[in-house]
């Protein structure tokens, strides 16, 4: 009898399900074994220790994480996050969507992730800034904007970005802003960049409302995660008329079947840290996954969509803003619903286009003004949701399959351009 618990533990792998979807997409375009493998495996993965000194006078040594998982179409391009559940694996994962993320919006970077495993929430800002530093010190060989070019991620921030310029500027004796992206504005920050992964699920949305004929006008939109992708993209879609009828956070679920009024729910998190307790709003007692929308909008953590809950969504759009919150069974589940997903490495691409702009400013000491930015963004991200929704209506398969063959196509035409160095 198989292992149930075995299965899910496999379905809930970040690893095994990016692996999953490579296989699926790269076998409708017929690869050679050999060079399936080239692309499918991390270049370099690095483990460091990190010790550091703690306030209270003890020394604490944390696990860091940096994985490249493809440099042949660029720098390595991914964020860095702190969280206590951080492995290798999870890590190997999020590069490799990366590596197709920048394919799919074909942006001239790899893929790569980083992360420190850690509660930020209990640690002082002394310690957290000595933690970064020396995780960036002890990766300032693999770090540059010729090679690995981090940024914020879950529960890191511009601050921590400042950090990491100066500690590998101090390395490199010269002030050196474009080794990161997603820094402060005054740290060579790019105007638009806090918005961006928002404004990408935002004008995606857009276009599968177009392609489905559903206004976005007065459309349901459930949100899981109010945080900096969720809330903004919330804001967003309201602004263009939709309905916000759900969001959810750590701190819990609150909804209202008229709309939540965004702007004050966002002047109540700002101030509450939390959209729990917004006056006017009902506890939502039952699974935002499961909430009566036309929209979800899925921005928390990964495995959020899962073959338990799949067959109770009752959107007619995913919109992922999160990176892999639907497990590979789930996929089918919703697709045989007649579900459109509108897969994370096209939905939640507009963060990592605004950072290479950011770079690209950074590069030539020339900075956009934001409107400029935000026009840019939608230059690439409406031809990149047009690109893979021919690719599936030509081959005959979902929005996801068909964004992992766009970008596995770009990333083998230059590898096959290139050739292999031996």
């Amino acid at each position: 009898m198989p292992d149930e618990g075995a299965n899910i533990q496999k379905e809930l792998n970040p690893l095994a399900n990016a692996e999953r979807q490579f296989d699926e997409a790269a076998a409708r375009l017929n690869l050679p074994e050999g060079l399936k493998e080239v692309i499918k495996r991390p270049r370099r993965a690095t483990i460091v220790s990190l010790p550091v000194h703690m306030d209270d006078g003890s020394i604490r040594v944390f696990t860091g994480y940096r994985v490249q998982h493809s440099i042949v179409r660029g720098p390595a391009k991914g964020g860095i996050r702190y969280h206590p559940q951080v492995t290798l694996a999870e890590v190997s994962a999020l590069a490799a969507w990366m590596t197709w993320k920048c394919a799919v919006v074909n942006i001239p970077f790899g893929g790569g992730k980083g992360g420190i495993a850690c509660d930020p929430d209990r640690l002082s800002r002394g310690e957290l800034e000595r933690l970064t530093r020396r995780y960036a010190a002890d990766l300032s060989d693999l770090f540059g904007p010729e090679s690995d070019v981090p940024a914020p991620d879950v529960n890191t921030n511009d601050q921590v970005m400042a950090w990491i310029v100066d500690t590998y500027s101090m390395h490199e004796r010269r002030t050196e802003y474009a080794v990161v992206t997603g820094k402060p504005l005054e740290v060579g920050g790019s105007a638009g960049r806090r918005e961006a992964t928002g404004r990408g699920v935002l004008l995606c949305v857009r276009e599968a409302c177009a392609h489905l004929k559903l206004p976005l006008r007065d459309a349901r939109v459930a949100v899981q995660g109010f945080g900096n992708v969720g809330s903004v993209a919330a804001d967003l879609m309201a602004r263009d008329g939709a309905k916000i009828v759900a969001v959810s956070d750590v701190t819990g679920a609150i909804h209202d079947p008229a709309g939540l009024d965004v702007p004050a729910l966002l002047a109540h998190v700002a101030k509450q840290r939390g959209v729990a307790g917004f006056p006017g709003a009902r506890p939502l007692t039952g699974s935002i996954i499961e909430h009566d929308c036309d929209i979800l909008v899925p921005a928390a953590l990964e495995n959020q969509i899962t073959p338990e809950n799949a067959p109770r969504v009752k959107a007619r759009i995913v919109a992922e803003g999160a990176n892999g919150p639907t497990t590979p069974d789930a996929d089918k589940l919703l697709e045989r619903k007649g579900i459109m997903v509108i897969p994370d490495i096209l939905c939640n691409s507009g963060g990592v286009t605004v950072s290479y702009f950011e770079w690209v400013q950074n590069r030539m000491g020339l900075y956009w003004p934001e409107h400029e930015v935000n026009q840019r963004l939608e230059e690439i991200m409406v031809p990149a949701f047009r690109d893979v929704l021919a690719k599936s209506v030509e081959h005959g398969v979902s929005l996801r399959v068909a964004a992992f063959m766009v970008a596995i196509e770009r990333v083998v035409k230059v590898i096959m351009l290139r050739g292999l160095y031996a």
